[in-house]
């Protein structure tokens, strides 16, 4: 799953949190009441979204880098090492 299409464009979130227009599509998937992100391929997104939840909630990043910014965490799901780091700092 990829961000949504606005137009000629995708919308992301960007490092503050707010939605931006981009002209590419984000490389992190995110789901923004539980403030974590992931891999686009994620199997606990995949599921979720199977399901038929989680879609009002996804949100697109550029990059990992924006995600932290923007202030959410690694999935334990995708991202295991970095949310163990994540984990280790946030205690």
């Amino acid at each position: 799953m990829t961000a949504p299409r606005t137009g000629s464009g995708y919308t992301l979130i960007g490092a503050d949190g707010r939605p931006y227009r981009s002209s590419l599509p984000g490389t992190i998937g995110g789901h923004r009441r539980g403030r974590r992100y992931g891999r686009l391929d994620c199997p606990a997104a995949l599921r979720a979204l199977a399901r038929g939840g989680y879609v009002p909630d996804r949100v697109f990043f550029a990059d990992a880098a924006t995600a932290r910014a923007a202030g959410y965490r690694p999935c334990a799901a995708c991202l295991p090492s970095q949310y163990a780091a994540w984990k280790r700092r946030s205690t």
